[in-house]
């Protein structure tokens, strides 16, 4: 990975936010003069993302900020600034700035956004290679090679897309090929999954908002349109949007421009549009659920992913592709998969489409315990087949009155400590006798300690990076920054 720049003039900024990135294990960079951060960019190098400083001896932030951008148009560049600087902060954000950082900032914050900057920074990173040339959709399926084709024939088109499919089908991959292959793969690739927005939030994180547009809004801040100026913005989910912002998006299509909240000036919309959706627009346009204008706004273009089941033949290609990146991840050997193996592996439906058959290989390449993975190895409560010891598939939560406690998987009986090895039935057990008991808000208290497990669960399987966490949840960046908050984990 690339190393995180910090140029500031001031040491003890730079030693702290060394010591946070390092901590985190972001490699960095440190600079006090922004001709020295030139010249490192003219020689060739380019960091994941930038953080400066707005006023420094050797020169101002914002003319630093306008040279790295004409270098390097997407790389994401956060300015630190002072509250009482408005004017400086509003000068970055027409700049192109990602964000900026008030200072005194709060260093675990300053780490949340720099994770942000370059889990975005990270589509559109050309310059580094993506698992070793491995390559990010692959199929030799008659449905997936006419996807291939209506990606190529629109890479010269600004046409607003439409992506159907099943969850995990690789809607995003698909909004991703079709920004690196358009006339602005230099521009930002944007994402925002608007489930996994709150409602409440949902039109600012869109539109950005002006200082003092409503309670905590402390600061101008730029929207997903802005960021995309240039750009796609990618809109997932599109279908769970609610219906008084879908009347807004709309507008926004139909005039191309709109406003920030609690803004007065129009901003102009200079991003492609792709929207992706694993509902029936259709008959939600039927229930009243989404706006019959709208849909046919979006209706564009539309491309269909398949579920994996019908594009069976490509399973043991997807399946080699993701034991080798995999590995790579972990830094360990790629396990080979016998064809016995294979053949059951293209048997399966895969109700988690191909986000389920790369999760699956992951697990192979931790759990099997060979290099050369048997139909044995392939978990039991997938396959049907008995697991090896010691070996159990990915754990189910069996809720007890102190803690959460690992269960195995359906089928492998009675975890030492005695737990129900279905933790649904364990759930229920748990929801009883606290209602037998007449306890108050059962609810509540057994939904937070289902989120809290999920989440620890997941940040201890990545190291505590919390945007690869979400990633592996299905929510958004901000809604495990919130849940953490909500739930006492940020401790």
């Amino acid at each position: 990975m690339k190393p995180i720049w910090v140029i500031d003039d001031d040491q003890s900024i730079r030693f702290v936010l060394q010591r946070a990135l390092e901590r985190e294990q972001l490699p960095v960079r440190l600079f006090t003069d922004p001709r020295d951060l030139v010249a490192a960019l003219d020689a060739g190098e380019v960091p994941q993302v930038l953080v400066s400083d707005i006023r420094m001896p050797g020169g101002s932030g914002i003319e630093l900020l306008a040279e790295v951008k004409r270098r390097q148009p997407a790389l994401p560049v956060i300015v630190m600034t002072a509250y009482t600087d408005l004017d400086s902060a509003v000068s970055a954000f027409q700049g192109g700035a990602f964000e900026y950082l008030p200072k005194p900032f709060d260093v675990a914050k300053a780490v949340e956004l720099i994770r942000r900057a370059v889990g975005e920074s990270r589509p559109v990173d050309a310059a580094e290679p993506d698992g070793a040339g491995m390559p990010q959709m692959l199929g030799q399926a008659p449905a997936m090679q006419e996807v291939f084709r209506a990606i190529g024939r629109l890479s010269q088109s600004q046409a607003t897309v439409l992506v159907t499919g099943a969850s995990g089908t690789g809607k995003e991959l698909v909004a991703l090929a079709l920004h690196r292959h358009s006339r602005r793969a230099q521009g930002p690739f944007v994402a925002i999954n608007t489930a996994a927005v709150p409602k409440d939030l949902l039109e600012s994180e869109l539109f950005g908002h002006e200082r003092g547009a409503f309670t905590g809004a402390q600061a101008t801040r730029r929207g997903r349109f802005e960021q995309a100026a240039g750009g796609t913005l990618f809109l997932d989910e599109i279908g769970d949007m609610p219906l008084d912002l879908q009347t807004r998006l709309l507008r926004v299509l139909s005039d191309g421009q709109y406003y920030r909240v609690g803004g007065h000036q129009p901003l102009k919309v200079d991003a492609r549009i792709i929207a992706a959706t694993h509902q029936n627009l259709e008959e939600r346009v039927r229930d009243g659920s989404f706006r019959e204008d709208l849909y046919h706004r979006l209706n564009v273009i539309r491309l269909r992913l398949p579920p994996l089941r019908e594009r069976r033949e490509d399973i043991p290609e997807l399946a080699r592709l993701f034991l080798a990146r995999s590995a790579q991840e972990l830094g360990v050997e790629p396990k080979r998969i016998a064809d016995t193996a294979l053949a059951r592996l293209a048997a399966f439906d895969y109700p988690g489409n191909v986000r389920q058959l790369e999760n699956l290989c992951r697990w192979l390449t931790v759990m099997a315990p060979t290099q050369i993975i048997q139909s044995e190895d392939l978990p039991a409560d997938l396959f049907g087949t008995s697991p090896p010891p010691a070996t159990p598939p990915a754990p189910a939560i069996a809720f007890t009155e102190t803690r959460a406690v690992p269960a195995p998987a359906i089928g492998g009986g009675a975890s030492e400590a005695g737990a129900p090895a279905d933790w649904a039935t364990a759930l229920a057990r748990e929801a009883r006798t606290r209602l037998e008991a007449g306890e108050p808000e059962v609810w509540k208290h057994l939904a937070d300690r289902f989120e809290a497990e999920l989440l620890r669960t997941a940040l201890a399987l990545t190291h505590g990076r919390r945007a690869e966490a979400a990633q592996k949840l299905g929510i958004g960046r901000n809604t495990i920054t919130r849940k953490m908050q909500d739930l006492g984990l940020d401790d």
